[in-house]
């Protein structure tokens, strides 16, 4: 491995004074060296830029950006257009990474010439760590067919016998967990979630139309937390409907404009996506009536009904069959009960 090879490791910091000293030390202990630690500070009112700065006194390597608040996907935009790395890897600041992170990944990309490598994660919860696994095999060597067919797609959305866990539909496109060669995000920014709800999948989607080569190493290396009140990922989002009709626009637009063929993947996305709107409804401030109200009306919905008319719900397990039969016949109180029952299951 070429010791020159700068890794830029861009870790957007809001309102994580509780988490970020391990996220920080993740960092800080790679076994590879030749990094740069990119924080960016998007307007944090609690004590995370002390921490920050606390941290470059220790660590030269260490770089603080601060700015007004932008979002997750502004600050990411920061990191990403100040980085020097030849490589970058994106973090969030309430995750950690294992140590051996950075020299293994920069290790396939050198050996195999590959633009991107990705890695699977652990779900950490209070009690429990629950691993992740991205795909199943050890290793892939994406490039050609199995690159746009297998792996773009992917980002896109499920297919085939992939439906059998639906949950697995983001588990691919999540921006941290890889590492690209930067020169291929030249062209590519997160677009804002206050605009597309989740900025992931599109930011993949597009950034994979300029990879040639990918590997994927079925290593854990993410942390990913599931204990932070604070996260987006658990408070309501009472613009989420139609933010993601925008998202769904905007990778339509990606998929036309460089001629994939990955209208069906995308297809499912929209058809599985009723399963976030639903949980995302059920953690709506409102009363038990007023969520199934709300939940008629998604599943009711000419795009929701046109994508599940379509979806192959042969893979599918049971529960999963019989939940997408309750929003074809438009039973938003079955569709409300299963959720429920489908929360406290993901959950675990």
């Amino acid at each position: 491995m070429s010791a020159e090879k700068l890794v830029s490791i861009v870790i957007p910091v809001y309102n994580v004074e509780k988490y970020l000293p391990q996220c920080l030390d993740s960092v800080m202990g790679q076994t590879y060296k030749n990094i740069e630690i990119i924080c960016v500070n998007d307007g944090s009112p609690d004590g995370s830029e002390k921490i920050i700065a606390d941290y470059m006194k220790k660590d030269g390597r260490i770089v603080l950006i601060s700015q007004k608040n932008q979002g997750l996907s502004g600050a990411r935009n920061t990191g990403l257009e100040n980085a020097k790395g030849e490589y970058i890897v994106f973090l969030d600041s309430d995750d950690w990474i294992d140590h051996e992170t950075v020299e293994v990944a920069l290790g396939e990309a050198e050996k195999e010439n590959a633009q991107l490598v990705m890695w699977s994660y652990v779900r950490e919860f209070p009690t429990v760590s629950v691993p992740k696994n991205v795909f199943e095999k050890d290793r892939i060597a994406f490039e050609g067919d199995s690159l746009k067919n297998i792996l773009h797609r992917r980002m896109a959305g499920l297919m085939g016998e992939e439906l059998r866990d639906p949950s697995n539909a983001d588990s691919a496109v999540t921006a941290w967990g890889k590492m690209y060669k930067t020169q291929c995000l030249e062209d590519c920014r997160f677009v804002d979630t206050k605009i597309i709800g989740t900025e992931d999948a599109l930011f993949s989607l597009h950034a994979l139309c300029y990879v040639e080569k990918a590997v994927f190493v079925n290593r854990h290396f993410n942390h990913y937390r599931k204990d932070n009140d604070t996260s987006l990922t658990r408070k309501y989002k009472p613009r989420l409907f139609s933010q993601w009709q925008e998202l769904y626009s905007r990778m339509g637009e990606v998929i036309r404009n460089n001629n994939l063929p990955f209208e069906e993947a995308l297809n499912n996305r929209i058809a599985l996506s009723i399963i976030g709107l639903g949980l995302n409804e059920l953690i709506n401030p409102v009363s038990h009536k007023e969520k199934i109200r709300k939940l008629k009306g998604i599943i009711t919905c000419e795009r929701y009904k046109k994508a599940y008319s379509a979806l192959q719900t042969k893979y599918f397990p049971i529960h999963w069959k019989l939940f997408f039969t309750l929003c074809k016949t438009g039973n938003a109180t079955g569709v409300y009960v299963l959720l429920n029952c489908i929360d406290k299951i993901i959950s675990k």
